[in-house]
Parts: C-alpha cells; sequence; structure tokens
C-alpha cells in the first residue's frame, strides 16, 4: 500500500485518527541515548517510539526541522526512521511537516526530496504562492499535500484572519484548495486544535477534505471540540496530531511504555468522542 489516500481511508476504516509527531530532540531524549552518536541516538529514539505506539495511530509526522539543526547527521536520522516506518509499518501514514513552498522549478527538488529521499507519502506547505507555484506537489496523484490554512500557533491570526472582501484569508484558502487545488483528490488542510470554531468553519468549506490538526496536548487543544468540529460527514476526516505529549511522557528508562500509555489514552479518547457523533 502505497498511495497516500488508499492508506488513509484504511487505517479511518480501522478507526485509527492520531498522528505521532515525531519532533525528536537530541537535547530531549533520554540521557542514556545522549551518549551515543546524535543520528544513533535520534533514531533508537524513534525507533522505539513507533514501535510502542503502531498500534494506536494512523500516522506519523517527522518535522524536518528537528533533524535539519543537526546537519548531516540529524537528515540521515530522519532517513533511517523513515525508512524504518516504511519496512516496517506500511500501512501507515507517513508525513513530512516540512512546510515547503518557493517557484515552481525550485519544489521540483522539494518534491524529490520529501518522496525520493525521505519516503513521505505526504508533505506539509504553504499556500502563499498559489496554485501554480504547487503543481509540482498537487499533479503528484498518489502523494498527498497538506495546504497550511489555519494554524496552532498564538499569532496565527495576524494574516490568516485578514479580511479581504469580508472574508477571512483562511476561508478562501480552504475554498481554493477544496474547489480548485484537489482536482487529484489528494490535497488536505492544517488547522489548529487551538481554534475550534475556524475548525468548524472550515469542515464547512472543505467536507471532503482530509484534516491534519496540531495542538492537542501540550499546545492545550480541546480534544472533543476539535473531534466534533473536524469530522466529515461519514466521521472521518480527521488526523489528530499529538507530539510532545506522547514522546516525552517520561525521560526514564520506561519512555518507550509512557509513550505508547500516553497514545493508547488519546486514540480511545479520539475513538469514543467519533462513536459519539456518528448517527
Amino acid at each position: 500500500m502505497d498511495n497516500f489516500s488508499e492508506i488513509l481511508n484504511y487505517q479511518w476504516s480501522k478507526k485509527k485518527f492520531l498522528c505521532v509527531g515525531l519532533d525528536s530532540d537530541y537535547r530531549k531524549i533520554p540521557e542514556e541515548l545522549q551518549k551515543l552518536p546524535v543520528t544513533e541516538a535520534l533514531f533508537r529514539f524513534n525507533r522505539a517510539i513507533i514501535e510502542a505506539t503502531a498500534d494506536h495511530c494512523c500516522a506519523y509526522k517527522p518535522n524536518s526541522a528537528f533533524y535539519e539543526g543537526y546537519g548531516l547527521a540529524g537528515l540521515e536520522a530522519l532517513i533511517r526512521t523513515n525508512e524504518f516506518i516504511r519496512e516496517n509499518y506500511p500501512e501507515h501514514l507517513l508525513i513530512l511537516d516540512a512546510k515547503r513552498a518557493d517557484i515552481g522549478n525550485t519544489n521540483l527538488g522539494y518534491v524529490k526530496a520529501a518522496y525520493d529521499i525521505f519516503q513521505a507519502h505526504a508533505i506539509t506547505v504553504h499556500p502563499y504562492l498559489g496554485r501554480e507555484a504547487l503543481l509540482p506537489f498537487l499533479e503528484d496523484r498518489d502523494h498527498g499535500v497538506f495546504v497550511l490554512c489555519h494554524t496552532s500557533n498564538p499569532g496565527a491570526a495576524e494574516l490568516q484572519e485578514l479580511k479581504i472582501d469580508g472574508t477571512d484569508l483562511y476561508q478562501i484558502v480552504a475554498t481554493k484548495v477544496s474547489q480548485e487545488w484537489n482536482q487529484n483528490q489528494n490535497c488536505g488542510l492544517v488547522l489548529g486544535a487551538t481554534y475550534p470554531e475556524q475548525l468548524a468553519e472550515v469542515r464547512k468549506l472543505a467536507e471532503e477534505l482530509p484534516f491534519l490538526i496540531p495542538g492537542i496536548g501540550a499546545q492545550g487543544g480541546d480534544l472533543e471540540q476539535t473531534v466534533i468540529n473536524g469530522l466529515n460527514h461519514k466521521g472521518q476526516g480527521i488526523i489528530i496530531n499529538a507530539s510532545r505529549s506522547i514522546i516525552y511522557a517520561s525521560s526514564g528508562h520506561d519512555y518507550g511504555q509512557a509513550a505508547e500509555r500516553e497514545a493508547a489514552l488519546l486514540s480511545e479518547a479520539i475513538q469514543t468522542i467519533v462513536n459519539n457523533c456518528r448517527p
């Protein structure tokens, strides 16, 4: 199974909605691993987290910044991590959180890196350059494109809620992605759990699109409102991401077990709300 949409629909059919964010920071991983070189330490940490949480999630989302910051050693850890996921958990979605965007020719390089080098099934992108620039991503039918719409950070409204002829910019983005950019049925939107009202508004504008939703856990998003406002008419459509609250649940020898416990609790909580929402 290698197609973005096929994997996502398969996981939703299994009632899996949790995404584990692999925001792995060498400075925060257990001290026993910090005795190792960066590449080996990050990879072993990620491997333990993945093995512990795979039964409870539908996707993994490594944020490339945490690996790029360590240069070649970090990039090698990211490549090895993604290879491990693809080889051992091929039915899990692998989302590269890289937030790429540039002119079209440059995006060709980003596409090659994301899909050939890092082996991702999907990537996050900025919409600011417009559809034409993002065509190298949008035209690839097998890979997903999660477009930033209304993000989870406190300052998101500064630009994303600017009004244009009475309509907020994030709503315009949602409408364009849903109606004009999604010709290959491979688009999704990134929407922060910390803005549940905006999440509900976007679901009305983009009924069929999958939502990648950060902001649960350490950022304090309300889980129940996030699930209720994000679900589509099929009782699906959401990928709820949690990173720090899962991967750093313990800094001791039991970090894997602690991550499994947190992932299991969150996944079960999501499934309970989903089941209660279904007609």
